[in-house]
């Protein structure tokens, strides 16, 4: 849940946006991430595809440990 310190952070450019991401390389389809994040579904052959990469950081970080390929990654915005 958000703080109003992390509102503040956020307008005074202190906090860098993230999104998630996939190293499709690495990924081997084993769907946990879909398990974990509404924002992601699952192609034909079971690979991810991001709907919304913005995801919240706790649950975009729990998705990451949780990957056994370790193919999730959080991408910082410009």
């Amino acid at each position: 849940m958000s703080t109003p310190a992390d509102h503040t952070s956020r307008r005074l450019g202190l906090v860098e946006e993230t999104t998630l991401a996939i190293d499709r390389i690495a990924c081997t389809g084993h769907g946990v991430c879909a398990q974990l994040l509404s924002q992601v579904r699952l192609d034909e052959w079971g690979y991810p595809i991001v709907a919304d990469p913005a995801v919240p950081p706790d649950e975009a970080r729990t998705a990451i440990r949780h990957c056994p390929a370790r193919a999730l990654y959080l991408r910082r915005q410009p």
